[in-house]
């Protein structure tokens, strides 16, 4: 008689960040993940003790994939301080994985606080960063601080904006955002 061959974990734990990227928690059910790998869900419980095993394990899988593989790919990739916030910008907003993922992930954090504290420290390590880089150009704490809170914002918010920008692209637009953000501060001038 043949093994069984279980599909993997990780299989599970992608299919249901997809699921929740496009539902919600509420749609990660083990019987419709199972649907969609085409295999039973016994299969779920040699990996999983519950489906709250399988959530966190998801938690786990997109906060190590938003915060240590994004920094290990820019610091792997190099550059300029404006260079490497782009970039980290781009891997943990980018609209065909983690942008979803994490819009769906802040929604599920308003309504259970285990959720809410994951969030919490994946955007206290996010922050963290953005203060460094922005730290390069600017001397200021309550500058950085600004300008990294800014920066964030620009970030998650600017993917929900249903705006137009006359003959500017959205991406012109971004980019001059992020020459402003970490634009050296001009010396105040003495009006003396």
């Amino acid at each position: 008689m043949a093994a069984t061959t279980l599909t993997p974990r990780e299989k599970w734990i992608e299919q249901g960040l997809q699921a929740l990227a496009s539902g919600g928690p509420e749609s990660v059910r083990i019987e419709a993940l199972a649907k969609g790998l085409g295999v039973t869900k016994g299969g779920f419980y040699g990996h999983f003790k519950d489906r709250r095993a399988l959530l966190t394990a998801m938690l786990d899988s997109w906060e190590r994939e938003s915060t240590d593989e994004v920094l290990v790919t820019i610091e792997r990739e190099g550059g300029d301080p404006r260079t490497r916030a782009r970039r980290a910008g781009a891997l943990t907003f980018s609209d065909d994985r983690l942008r979803p993922l994490d819009l769906a992930i802040r929604d599920w954090a308003r309504r259970d606080g285990a959720v809410a504290e994951r969030l919490r420290r994946v955007d206290n390590a996010r922050m963290g960063l953005l203060r460094e880089m922005i730290g390069t150009v600017c001397a200021d704490p309550d500058e950085v601080e600004a300008r990294s809170l800014l920066a964030f914002c620009v970030a998650i918010g600017e993917g929900l904006l249903a705006v137009d920008h006359g003959e500017r692209t959205r991406s012109q637009v971004l980019a001059a955002a992020t020459d402003l953000l970490f634009a050296t501060p001009e010396p105040i001038q003495d009006r003396t």
